[in-house]
């Protein structure tokens, strides 16, 4: 079974003065924590971002090993950085995950890929019903096609692309606590304030 992992990165974020996933964490870019806990999990790893600019930004801190895309519509959203890097995955199944969160569970997303075997999407969803559709595993051809519907029908959120498939496997997040008890897969990064925490989390684990 041929995987990939798809990790969106986006554009330039105005809180950080540049593209979050660059952002320096104990002096490693936020997305490499991402790109390394997918290490052993999948066997492709791709970063999609906002314009070639960047691209070719990220080619110089990731090297020439990382497959790097360029958004294939203008306006920029988790959506169509899904539809590109669905677009871009060779094997069946893809990891999709967003590129600010540096205390991701490599445990977990193993799971979550396991999970999304013989189904159309492997989705966390809390008690409240919310779902991490960005932390998530897909079949890639239904979620291509899903995905395009939605954008077709002038939709851009994650959730419309979801509605569009059938045969999703939800995963309690109660469940995935049994891996990761603070369930900090979840934590992402949007301010400085939130880098500040992410470095003291990391800075105990050492």
């Amino acid at each position: 079974m041929e995987s990939s992992a798809i990790i969106l990165a986006g554009g330039f974020s105005e809180k950080f003065g540049s593209n979050k996933g660059l952002a320096p964490l104990l002096n490693k870019p936020l997305i490499k924590y991402v790109l390394d806990a997918v290490n052993h999990v999948v066997d492709e790893k791709i970063v999609v971002v906002g314009s070639k600019p960047l691209a070719e930004i990220f080619s110089k801190v990731l090297g020439s090993k990382i497959k790097i895309v360029v958004d294939k519509r203008k306006a920029q959203s988790p959506l169509i950085g899904a539809l590109t890097g669905f677009s871009e995955a060779p094997g069946e199944y893809a990891l999709l995950l967003p590129c600010d969160t540096p205390l991701v569970s490599r445990e977990i997303l193993a799971l979550i890929l396991e999970l999304c075997i013989n189904r159309n999407a492997a989705v966390p969803r809390w008690p409240n019903g919310h779902i991490e559709p960005l932390h998530a595993a897909y079949r890639v051809k239904p979620a291509l096609d899903a995905a395009g519907k939605a954008l077709n029908n002038g939709k851009l959120d994650m959730c419309s692309m979801i509605e569009n498939l059938r045969g999703i496997r939800y995963i309690s997040t109660l469940v995935l606590q049994q891996l990761d008890p603070e369930l900090r897969t979840f934590f992402n990064i949007n301010t400085p304030s939130d880098l500040k925490k992410a470095e003291q989390i990391l800075k105990r684990k050492t």
